[in-house]
């Protein structure tokens, strides 16, 4: 489902933000299971380095409050925490990813500390989303305290074939929706509070992300075009 919103912020952009910030964190979602690939994407290489990790690092120097990461149980859970290893994170248990990504959601907004103005939530495969794309997020919602900051990955206009794809923020009022989400998110609270929302341009490059066997090699033959 798309929504329209009244206010669009382009990337690179300059916007103006007020000197004292509100307490914003991001959340990575890292505890999927991986059906189609075969294979924990949260582990794939690329330049060197695990795709979670790749993810962590991107939020982190996107200038968030702080950074939660939801990771799967078991020896997964173990190896995507190692992966991790060195980062300023907190780490959020999803117990049961195999109920639907609503859990994960729900496993990362109870490891946020009181008092949060906003989470940003981010995937752990999509590792051409970049700082600078979570940067013009937060300073998007920073600048306007909208209810959502939906990314929108080019061309810009829904009717033409954006689409409309995380990152996506969520301001604090917000959060008891989750309790409602199903298997595939928030989808209800972005339909109900489309109207309010404000977007974020991102180029279409950015929107490559890692399902299948076929969707990772497509990745690595096409990185660095």
């Amino acid at each position: 489902m798309t929504a329209t919103a009244p206010t669009t912020t382009a990337v690179p952009t300059t916007i103006t933000v007020p000197e004292v910030w509100p307490e914003v964190w991001a959340v990575v979602l890292a505890a999927g299971q991986s059906r189609r690939l075969g294979q924990p994407k949260q582990l794939l290489i690329l330049e060197g380095e695990a795709l979670v990790r790749r993810a962590a690092r991107a939020v982190l120097e996107a200038g968030f409050t702080g950074v939660v990461v939801v990771t799967p149980p078991g020896e997964l859970g173990q190896q995507v925490r190692a992966a991790l290893a060195g980062l300023p994170l907190t780490l959020a248990e999803c117990s049961h990813p195999e109920l639907g990504l609503s859990e994960s959601f729900r496993a990362g907004l109870a490891a946020l500390p009181a008092g949060v103005a906003a989470a940003h939530f981010a995937l752990a495969d999509m590792p051409f989303v970049t700082a600078e794309h979570h940067r013009a997020v937060l300073e998007a919602f920073v600048a306007s305290g909208a209810p959502l900051v939906l990314a929108r990955f080019g061309p810009y206009q829904m009717e033409t074939g954006g689409v409309r794809a995380p990152p996506h923020l969520f301001r604090a009022d917000l959060f008891g929706g989750f309790t409602q989400t199903g298997d595939h998110g928030p989808k209800h609270l972005i339909a109900e509070y489309g109207q309010e929302a404000v977007w974020v341009d991102l180029p279409r490059e950015a929107l490559r992300d890692v399902d299948t066997p076929q969707d990772w090699t497509k990745l690595q033959a096409g990185w660095g075009e």
